[in-house]
């Protein structure tokens, strides 16, 4: 008897550990399509979705066209030190709270919000900064339950939602239905909120003007002490 109520306390526990990542997951990738559509109407480049970055890239090398090189680049090489910076933070032993990468991101939107305000910072540097933080951000959330997600970019989401639905269609076991069921509809929603993102983006840009990247900055660091606190309590 007591080992029914252990394994489902901890059937629960995971049910729950689900929901909360799937949660948190379709948060960021808002934010990140919030970010990414921000710094294409800005600065004329995406500032998460790598992928085109890359294609703006190689045709950029073949036509000469050395602003986009430079852009193509430094966005790039700040992603992926930004992913290495978030990578590194959630393996350090000594930090027993990984919430800490919410609160550096949220610093660095804000701190930048307001430089921005009263200096005029170029492009190169704007997507520089911005860009590290999209990597950052993008090391919060890998997984919803078993499935590997990415909240900063949906190529991938796309793909897996796909090869998911697919594998839906084709197997007869019901066990494997529901967890591909399950993954279906985690992707979908994670894709539908980074699609509300960039959807709300233009609208807040406009009115928020050089204040836009704040409303980002401040739901990341309310979303991290929230976590904080439901942490300390359990």
């Amino acid at each position: 008897m007591k080992k029914l109520i252990i394994s489902s306390t901890s059937i629960i526990n995971s049910s729950e550990s689900i929901r909360t990542q799937e949660r948190l997951a379709i948060f960021l990738a808002l934010i990140a399509g919030y970010i990414d559509a921000t710094g294409l109407i800005q600065w004329k480049i995406y500032v998460s979705f790598m992928s085109g970055n890359t294609t703006s890239l190689g045709a950029a090398l073949s036509t000469d066209k050395v602003g986009i090189i430079i852009t193509s680049i430094t966005v790039i090489s700040c992603f992926l030190l930004g992913i290495y910076a978030g990578t590194c933070i959630s393996l350090w032993k000594r930090i027993k709270n990984q919430i800490l990468t919410f609160y550096l991101v949220s610093v660095i939107l804000i701190f930048y919000t307001i430089i921005v305000y009263f200096y005029n910072i170029n492009n190169i540097s704007s997507i520089a900064i911005v860009g590290f933080s999209m990597g950052m951000m993008n090391t919060i959330v890998t997984s919803v339950g078993n499935q590997k997600v990415n909240t900063d970019f949906v190529t991938g989401t796309l793909n897996s939602l796909a090869r998911n639905t697919a594998m839906l269609s084709m197997t007869d076991d019901k066990a494997e239905k529901e967890e591909y069921k399950s993954n279906a509809i985690h992707l979908s929603f994670l894709w539908i909120g980074f699609l509300s993102g960039a959807f709300i983006a233009p609208f807040l840009l406009d009115y928020f003007g050089k204040w836009t990247l704040i409303i980002p900055a401040l739901l990341l660091l309310i979303c991290g002490l929230l976590i904080s606190k439901i942490n300390f309590k359990n």
